[in-house]
């Protein structure tokens, strides 16, 4: 039976690796964000941009996630967009390779609207190329050199 919150939602109890993958219960894990993550968002860009440089994308993905749902509408699909783009790179580092391509090439889309004027001092132009290459170029044997930091 799947563990659930005080208003019955579901919850994420199983442990996970450092990809996201469920592990069997009482596997040592590597603990994931609290659900109830609140994070300003130059806050979330240097965790999230952190979390990449550790190699854990799919904890960047819950980091992003959470920005997004809180954003302000003129910035939500900015958020979605970084969230894709870490669940890209989960993808990546799981070896699937051709979901990986397409939320990453889905991201990138969703961020091109950004490069005029870009929100939080964020090189979105260079985000998207940066998406675009690791896009095109398959597999992933290490971390993911992404810069999330601001110009």
């Amino acid at each position: 039976m799947r563990d659930r919150d005080e208003s019955g939602r579901p919850r994420n109890a199983r442990p996970r690796d450092a990809y996201g993958r469920p592990l069997p219960h009482g596997a040592a894990g590597i603990p994931t964000m609290p659900e109830d993550l609140d994070m300003a968002p130059a806050e979330a860009l240097v965790e999230a941009q952190r979390l990449l440089d550790d190699d854990r994308p799919f904890h960047a993905h819950e980091v992003l996630e959470a920005v997004w749902k809180a954003a302000p509408e003129a910035e939500r699909e900015l958020w979605r967009g970084l969230a894709q783009v870490a669940v890209g790179i989960t993808h990546l580092r799981r070896g699937n390779t051709k979901g990986a391509t397409a939320l990453l090439n889905r991201s990138a889309d969703r961020l091109e609207p950004y490069k005029t004027d870009p929100p939080h001092g964020l090189d979105v132009q260079g985000i998207v190329q940066q998406i675009r290459a690791l896009a095109d170029s398959g597999p992933s044997t290490g971390p993911v050199d992404l810069r999330l930091k601001p110009f």
